[in-house]
């Protein structure tokens, strides 16, 4: 199981652009708290010295851990003393802006740490591909917007940007043998690490009763903006042809796939699962304002600080900011404009998936 490339996920932590994009990826946080503290309600609580580890699997800035951990926490200090020390790892890529994390965590009013003086933090750079917490120490996992990023790309979608907008079988195919195999990793690896009824909640993005992902609106823009700035000279097509998100959206039967057909795998079985569609909270934003060029801005500042970061290293001379930021201004002028020009609801269907270690005896 060894660990493959990884690819650019969103844009470096920390900045404005991110930030803004965490604010519409919380916006499937209010059900997955509430599935989350009932799985902190049911973990096995350690001896005095041993600490509660709670694990947090793609934390990128923090910004979707913040309120799931310390409601977790909550919930696991009415089941043990106050001085009962919870340990948190928060995990993610080496090249992650682990300095914006550890900003957010000590000056953030939402902070966990500001809310219970037995907590401590501490941060892993390494890939979740693997194994990365001591086999059998974690009893609480939280992993939110992350594995549903491919470690590499299979190969071009040709110019469609992403796989869900290509008709070419073998190019779905090659996605869909990839994101199995990911997900097979991550769950075998989290096998290891959960301690005997220990649990872990999986929120990512999933296929509706149809098997359509979602932000289809936001992608069409971003698709549309592309082309037009190819037209102009600001990018080859080349460059355009090269252009690729490697996300995947799965569908209930690829997350039940590792566990069939005995309903186990890596001493885990799936305790809960759920799809369902998060709110759009740019929607409702302006349902309320009714203000078409906000409404643009806000989607395409969630497109920015998500998912420009991994199209820029289709550019020649990406290795220049100025470059970088030129391409990066343009495609979010661009998608603001067409996303203004007929605001819509956007459908974003995502699962919530319980992992459960069921103890031996």
């Amino acid at each position: 199981m060894a660990e493959s490339s990884i690819v650019v996920r969103p844009e470096p932590a920390g900045s404005p652009f991110y930030s803004a994009a965490s604010r519409l990826q919380a916006s499937g946080l209010v059900p997955a708290i509430a599935v989350f503290e009932r799985a902190a309600a049911a973990v096995p609580i350690p001896q005095p010295p041993q600490p509660i580890v709670i694990a947090d699997y793609g934390a990128a800035d923090g910004m979707t851990s913040l309120l799931p951990v310390g409601a977790a926490i909550a919930v696991l200090r009415k089941r043990t003393r106050p001085e009962h020390s919870v340990l948190v790892a928060h995990t993610d890529r080496p090249d992650n802006d682990f300095s914006a994390l550890f900003h957010v965590l000590e000056n953030d009013p939402d902070s966990y740490l500001h809310k219970d003086k037995a907590t401590f933090v501490s941060a892993v750079g390494r890939s979740f591909y693997r194994q990365i917490m001591p086999s059998n120490s974690v009893h609480l996992g939280w992993s939110a917007w992350a594995v549903d990023w491919l470690t590499q790309t299979p190969c071009s979608v040709e110019g469609r940007l992403q796989v869900a907008f290509t008709s070419d079988q073998a190019i779905r195919d090659a996605y869909a043998k990839q994101a199995a195999r990911d997900w097979h990793e991550f769950v075998a690896f989290r096998g290891r690490e959960l301690c005997p009824g220990g649990r872990l909640l999986v929120m990512t993005q999933a296929l509706d009763e149809d098997g359509n992902g979602g932000l289809r609106q936001m992608m069409t823009a971003m698709l549309d903006a592309l082309a037009e700035m190819a037209g102009a000279g600001a990018l080859t097509g080349d460059e355009l042809a090269r252009m690729c998100i490697p996300t995947v959206a799965r569908a209930e039967a690829d997350f039940r796939a590792p566990f069939a057909p005995s309903g186990r795998f890596e001493g885990l079985e799936i305790e809960h699962l759920e799809i369902f569609d998060a709110e759009d909270r740019f929607w409702a934003r302006y349902r309320i304002d009714n203000d078409a060029k906000a409404f643009g801005e806000r989607w395409a500042g969630f497109a920015r600080g998500s998912l420009f970061a991994a199209m820029t290293q289709a550019l020649d001379g990406a290795d220049t900011g100025q470059r970088v930021a030129e391409f990066c201004d343009a495609l979010e002028k661009g998608v603001a404009e067409r996303m203004a020009a007929a605001p819509e609801q956007t459908r974003i269907p995502l699962a919530h998936v319980v992992l459960y270690k069921r103890p031996k005896n």
